[in-house]
Formats: structure tokens, sequence, C-alpha cells
């Protein structure tokens, strides 16, 4: 972990399907020349399952996550946290907050087992930055990228997404925290804002800060 006068070592960029968190943790390993940590949820092969039918798939594709999750925080861990800098577009904690969503009461039992046999002790990220958007803009961006799984995705089951996110959120403690309106950002092509977005990225050290562009205030 870096110290609190240092930029972050391990940026974690994390929120729900379709607010943008992969293309702006690609753009700041670019920026940073720092190591990037994806999770691949294509390479997932019960996820489009879980979209079409979510009631018989919600386990295994957990289950897949699961293990994929564990096994990026054992690398970390071993690895040297002290080298390069690091930016992921997953939170290991999330892992749980999926599960709570999606599984049933029985099923959520053998995943707390499972969970707790992994032993899973990832680092703390130095930074957390936790992009937000309505629903109607996540659904509008989903439509737009087009990919094949994800194009099933329901409004409702989206509301869910978010609403868990922000509750999560709401309490989270680990460490600091940047929450970034990414309503109207296009972190793709918007060189502008995310040059802005980069700079507060590097200056946040501590607590929870908000970011809109062109403006940012800190409890």
């Amino acid at each position: 972990m870096a110290r609190s006068d240092e930029p972050p070592r391990y940026i974690v960029v994390d929120g729900p399907i379709g607010v943008g968190k992969t293309t702006l943790a690609k753009r700041l390993a670019e920026s940073l020349q720092a190591e990037l940590v994806l999770e691949r949820p294509e390479h997932n092969p019960f996820l489009e399952r879980f979209y079409r039918d979510p009631q018989n798939a919600a386990l295994p594709a957990q289950l897949f996550f699961l293990l994929e999750r564990a096994r990026s925080a054992q690398a970390l861990r071993q690895s040297d946290l002290f080298k390069p800098v690091r930016v992921a577009d997953f939170m290991l904690e999330k892992d749980r907050l999926f599960a709570e969503l999606t599984l049933d009461g029985h099923e959520l039992r053998l995943y707390e087992q499972i969970y707790a046999t992994l032993a899973l002790d990832a680092p703390a990220p130095d930074l957390v930055v936790y992009l937000q958007a309505p629903v109607d803009v996540l659904l509008e961006r989903i439509t737009r990228r087009a990919v094949a799984y994800e194009l099933s995705i329901g409004r409702t089951y989206l509301e869910r997404v978010v609403d868990a996110y922000a509750r999560f959120f709401h309490y989270y403690e680990r460490g600091p925290l940047l929450i970034v309106n990414a309503t109207s950002i296009d972190l793709a092509a918007d060189d502008a804002s995310y040059g802005d977005l980069l700079a507060r990225v590097l200056s946040t050290r501590r607590g929870r800060q908000y970011y809109n562009p062109g403006e940012i205030r800190a409890l």
C-alpha cells in the first residue's frame, strides 16, 4: 500500500454494468504505465446462461467468478506490491455483493462455505474509484456496445445492481474512495474530462470524495 504522501499504487475501478469501469481502468493503466488486472466476464462460460435463466444459472456463474477472483487475490498477495502500479476493474468484495443479489438461501449458504474455505485475503486498494450513472444511461450504453450476452439484461435486475452498489459504498470505509458521476463523461473519447479525472485520482489520498465534471468536494 502507498504511503499517505504518495500517489495510489493499487487502484480499483468499480461500478455497475455498463458504467465504463473497464474503459477507465485501461486508460488509467496506460497513463500510469501500470499493470492492468481485468475481470474478463466474457471468460465466464455460465454468464450468458445466467442472463437468460438467472434462477438456474446463478450459482455456477457466481462460483466461477469467485474462483477467478480468488486466483487474482492470491497473485496480488504473492507479488511485490511495492514495485508496479496496478489498476483493476473489480474489487473482491463485490463478489459477495452479487452473490447476495442473485442466489437463493440454500445457494448462498453453499457459496459462503466455499468463500470461507478459500480464506480470501486480497490487499486493500490504495484508492477505489466508484463510477455511478442512472439506469437509463447504463441501459443505453449496454445497447450501444452490443455485447450479445448483455442484451438480455433487464431494467429490474440492473436497478437491483445499482441499488446494491449504492448500499455497499455507502458503508465502505476500507480506504480512500472517489465517487464519480459518470453520467455525462465519455471515458473513451473525452480527453479533457479524462485528464481532469486522472488528476483527481492521483490527488485523492484519504476519506470520501465526490467528482463531477469540473467540480469536487470532500466530506
